[in-house]
């Protein structure tokens, strides 16, 4: 796991993982609490693809830009699975479970 604080970490990261996670939590939002503990619970289970966490407090330019780029409106809590530089998938809020995870990113 990898914090991403700014655009040049999420362009690098992008370029360095063509299929990765991207989640957005924000550390003051019980619902973000579910959603990240969900996100964990996930990662332990399985063969997860690349992940970063952008803590939207610490960087909305990123939040921003992550919203921007693809075209997405930013919510928080939110997962999406970039592959190819494209979203494949996208949850917000309590949709953000291990089971949709498991679903949704193969």
């Amino acid at each position: 796991m990898q914090e991403l604080v700014s655009i040049e970490q999420l362009n690098e990261f992008l370029q360095q993982n063509p299929e990765a996670i991207l989640l957005k939590h924000s550390n003051t939002c019980p619902i973000s609490a579910d959603a990240y503990n969900q996100f964990m619970k996930y990662t332990k289970d399985e063969e997860t693809k690349p992940w970063a966490l952008v803590i939207v407090q610490n960087a909305r330019p990123v939040s921003n830009e992550i919203a921007e780029r693809f075209g997405i409106k930013h919510e928080s809590p939110q997962v999406l699975y970039v592959k190819n530089g494209q979203v494949e998938w996208h949850a917000s809020h309590w949709n953000i479970t291990q089971d949709n995870l498991k679903a949704a990113i193969v």
